[in-house]
C-alpha cells in the first residue's frame, strides 16, 4: 500500500458527503488517496521496508514472506521511487518535473501540501503557457496554516500564466496524486513542497497506463466538483491580512 492515509480518527468521516457544515478537522474528515499494489512491484516495497527497518537499528525482523518476486498481476508498468534527506538526487522531484515538461494535453495535480520551489513553479507555468491544461487542486483548509498561506503566495503568479487553481472545500485535503495526459500517474507520500523534496523520507509509485490514468482522472473530477475555483479577478481583491500571512509564511517555505 502507498499513499497519504494515516492511522488517525480524522479519517472516520467521509470526504464526499453533503449535509451540515462542520468545523473541526475530525468532524470534517480528511480527503485522501491510497492504493494497493500487486505483482513484482511489491518486492521493491519489501526491500524498502527492510532498509528502513535496518536504518533505524531495529531488531532483526522475522522473515514472513518469500524471497521470490510475486508473479505478474496486471498490464500496468510501475516504478517505485523512494528518497530521503540523505539522498543526493531526489528522484520523485526529478520525475515530476520531467513529466510536467513533457505534458502535451493536461496535467492534473492534487496535493495536500503545496509549497513549491522556483523550479516547480516555472515548470507549472511553462506547461500552461504552451497550452497544457494545468489544473491544481489544493486544500481550502489545512491542519498547518503556514503551508496553506505559503502555497497561496504563488497563486497570483500561477494564475497569470494560465494555471487553474481549485481549493477543496468541506474536507481537509491530504492526497498526493498527479495524472498527466491520462497515461503518466503517481500516487504516494510526497507532496509538492520543500519538506517532501528536501527533508522527508518519501515513497511514490509511478504508473504508466491508460486504465489507471483514467481512474485518477475520474477521482480528480469528483474533487473538482467539491472544490471552489480561484479566479484571477477575485484573488486580486483579497484582504491585507491574507497578503501579510502569505508574505510571512513564504519566509519559512524551505522548512514547510
Amino acid at each position: 500500500f502507498t499513499g497519504g492515509i494515516n492511522i488517525s480518527g480524522v479519517y472516520s468521516s467521509g470526504s464526499f458527503g453533503g449535509g451540515v457544515a462542520r468545523t473541526s478537522s475530525e468532524e470534517i474528515g480528511w480527503r485522501d488517496t491510497h492504493i494497493r499494489l500487486e505483482g513484482p512491484v511489491v518486492a521493491e516495497f519489501a526491500r524498502l521496508f527492510d532498509a528502513a527497518w535496518a536504518g533505524q537499528s531495529c531488531p532483526d525482523a522475522p522473515v514472513i514472506r518469500s524471497t521470490a518476486a510475486p508473479p505478474r498481476a496486471g498490464d500496468e508498468i510501475m516504478r517505485v521511487i523512494a528518497q530521503g534527506p540523505q539522498t543526493q538526487r531526489n528522484e520523485v522531484y526529478v520525475e515530476m518535473l520531467s513529466a510536467l515538461s513533457h505534458a502535451e494535453q493536461r496535467a492534473w495535480l492534487t496535493f495536500g501540501y503545496f509549497v513549491p520551489d522556483p523550479q516547480t513553479v516555472m515548470a507549472l507555468k511553462d506547461a500552461a503557457l504552451r497550452g497544457v491544461d494545468v489544473c491544481l487542486i489544493v486544500p481550502g483548509r489545512s491542519d498547518v496554516w503556514l503551508t496553506l498561506y505559503a502555497g497561496r503566495s504563488h497563486y497570483a503568479d500561477l494564475l497569470e500564466s494560465g494555471v487553474r487553481i481549485f481549493e477543496r472545500r468541506d474536507a481537509v485535503l491530504h492526497a498526493k496524486t498527479a495524472v498527466i495526459d491520462s497515461v503518466w500517474s503517481t500516487v504516494g507520500t510526497s507532496n509538492l513542497d520543500w519538506r517532501s523534496f528536501v527533508h522527508n523520507f518519501e515513497v511514490n509509485v509511478v504508473v504508466l497506463g491508460m486504465d489507471f490514468g483514467r481512474e485518477l482522472e475520474e477521482l480528480f473530477e469528483r474533487d473538482l466538483a467539491a472544490s471552489d475555483e480561484i479566479t484571477q479577478p477575485a484573488w486580486a481583491t483579497r484582504g491585507v491580512g491574507s497578503r501579510l500571512k502569505e508574505l510571512f509564511s513564504r519566509l519559512w517555505a524551505y522548512y514547510l
